[in-house]
């Protein structure tokens, strides 16, 4: 079932309801399984290779003709190549936290794809959109992953204040029709979520780290700058007390450790991953194994949402997932949440 919005017509999908771009569960798996459902669903090829990237998105391509994006850092390894495949290739967005440079936004417009920032504070908004944002999905506080200080529902309304001329998405604490009819009764054109696609039959995270998340509390969800120094929500489990515990020395200690582990993943050298932590770094306050950290972070994330040892790794998350419960396929959840915010809205119109 579809629900017309500013979104739907600009992504050319028929819910307006986003699958964000979490790095190892954003996969062509999921992704496939969303814009099956009538959603618009993100690639999170921030953390592949270039021949990763080319192969999930052929994958994806093969499956239909449905509209999906591609997410980026501007900051990767392969990060030129990515670009020249979404171009190549045809994919209707790309998504990005940190802006890509003047020269990359022009040339993907110019390709007709349209540009997706997430942000988290209300004041880079009219900077987003002079920048070349087509859509924005503004995450607030309670967000998985990395985020900001200031609530979902707060920072929509400082940016739908702005009444700048491009669909507003809400991000941040959604996983039902409830949240969708109350997005679009705000003012929003739509609602993007991470954990509650993660949650689901197709995500590719373990069953065990699955597990991990259904037992989650939404008390003990909190904001961390342990892990790189920057504000990243995360389930609380041993690993991220120890972090939370860990000196100065320790954090540069640990963060030696998975650098090392980090370089022969990622094939990069060690001064290939300091210029990348550096990069990542940049505009902010770390330390300097605050900024190691950054650069071998993925370690310490994948441990749990790969290999399947959620004690062992951390687990970024919203504080959602302490509502929620199941884990059904992702076009029923896209389906459901349609049915729900129609209905209630239909509701609202009439007066029950």
């Amino acid at each position: 079932m579809s629900l017309d919005t500013r979104l739907t017509k600009t992504l050319g999908c028929q819910a307006p309801v986003i699958q964000t771009a979490m790095g190892w569960v954003a996969t062509s798996q999921l992704v496939k399984a969303s814009i099956r459902g009538g959603g618009f669903g993100f690639l999170a090829a921030a953390v592949m290779t270039a021949e990763e990237c080319e192969a999930e998105i052929k994958s994806i391509k093969q499956s239909g003709d449905h509209p999906f994006g591609v997410n980026f850092h501007s900051f990767q390894k392969d990060v030129d190549k990515i670009v020249d495949m979404c171009i190549d290739y045809k994919v209707a967005a790309i998504s990005y936290g940190r802006a890509p440079s003047a020269k990359v936004i022009d040339r993907v417009k110019a390709a007709g794809i349209k540009c997706v920032p997430t942000i988290g504070a209300g004041k880079h908004a009219p900077k987003a959109v002079e920048m070349g944002a087509d859509i924005l999905v503004c995450q607030g506080q309670e967000g998985g992953g990395h985020t900001g200080y200031t609530p979902t529902w707060l920072l929509l309304a400082q940016v739908l204040d702005y009444k700048l001329d491009v669909p507003v998405v809400a991000c941040g604490g959604f996983r039902d029709g409830r949240g969708l009819a109350a997005a679009l009764a705000f003012g929003a054109d739509g609602i993007a979520m991470g954990t509650r696609f993660m949650m689901s039959a197709e995500s590719p995270v373990p069953q065990a780290t699955k597990q991990a998340y259904l037992d989650a509390e939404v008390t003990k969800i909190p904001v961390s700058t342990k892990l790189d120094g920057l504000p990243q929500r995360m389930v609380m489990n041993s690993t991220l007390q120890d972090l939370e515990n860990a000196s100065s020395l320790g954090m540069l200690f640990r963060a030696m450790v998975n650098g090392f582990k980090f370089k022969a993943q990622s094939e990069m050298s060690m001064l290939e991953t300091v210029k990348t932590a550096w990069k990542m770094a940049s505009g902010t306050d770390l330390t300097l194994g605050q900024t190691l950290m950054a650069a071998n972070a993925p370690i310490i994330i994948q441990k749990a949402m790969v290999d399947g040892n959620p004690d062992k790794g951390v687990l970024p998350s919203g504080q959602v997932a302490g509502l929620i419960n199941d884990l059904p396929g992702a076009g029923k959840i896209i389906d459901t949440i349609i049915n729900d915010a129609q209905e209630r809205l239909q509701n609202t119109k009439s007066g029950n």
